[in-house]
């Protein structure tokens, strides 16, 4: 597990654009920007979302492609999958509280 994804994690506006990317997958650098103005009321700039989506890229939370002049970003899920099996997989026994 790298550094990265834990870094990438620790802001509140990358896990709100994960929450989006996992609500409705294949957005634009546009829709996104749309969605966290109108449903979080967080009015950033284009290039500033962007610097957010190369980080959860960077960290393996996001995947893009591109299709013509569009550029379509994906949530990524498996990082996730490494942080729970590690700390709560099957090997592990469950606590009682």
């Amino acid at each position: 597990m790298s550094d990265e994804l834990f870094k990438a994690l620790a802001d509140p506006t990358r896990r709100l654009i994960l929450d989006e990317l996992g609500e409705r997958s294949g957005q634009t650098l546009f829709e996104l920007c749309t969605r966290l103005i109108t449903r979080h009321q967080l009015n950033m700039s284009r290039q500033a979302v962007s610097q957010h989506l190369a980080v959860l890229e960077g960290a393996g939370l996001v995947e893009s492609r591109r299709e013509g002049r569009h550029k379509f970003h994906t949530m990524n899920p498996a990082p996730l999958r490494h942080i729970v099996e590690r700390w709560l997989g099957p090997d592990r026994p469950e606590s009682e509280s």
